[in-house]
């Protein structure tokens, strides 16, 4: 939630402001703040739309870009391609994942 602040502040923006922006509901983000929830990627993704940012920009430490494996770059760009429902299906999918014994 900082980083969503610290976008916020940039602008001089209000939650209000920020929910007519991205598309969500203001409820939606001020429960981010009163009760610690976590925004769903898909949530995310409008927030940096609203700010104009890629989420790889949204996850920059120090505004330096994360240097990403190949691999999390391919993921990246697939989950692009994803309709909003496949989106929901993949993380349904990986929160019931667990890594097997000795893997991670």
């Amino acid at each position: 939630m900082k980083r969503i602040t610290d976008l916020k502040n940039r602008r001089d923006w209000t939650d209000y402001e920020l929910a007519e922006r991205s598309g969500l509901t203001q409820p939606t983000i001020s429960a981010w703040y009163r009760k610690n929830y976590e925004p769903t990627v898909s949530s995310l993704e409008k927030v940096c739309e609203a700010f104009s940012i890629t989420l790889v920009q949204f996850f920059a430490v120090d505004d330096h870009l994360v240097d990403l494996t190949p691999e999390q770059h391919e993921l990246l760009e697939s989950w692009s391609a994803l309709s909003q429902v496949q989106k929901e299906s993949l993380l349904v999918f990986l929160k019931g994942t667990k890594p097997v014994d000795g893997q991670s």
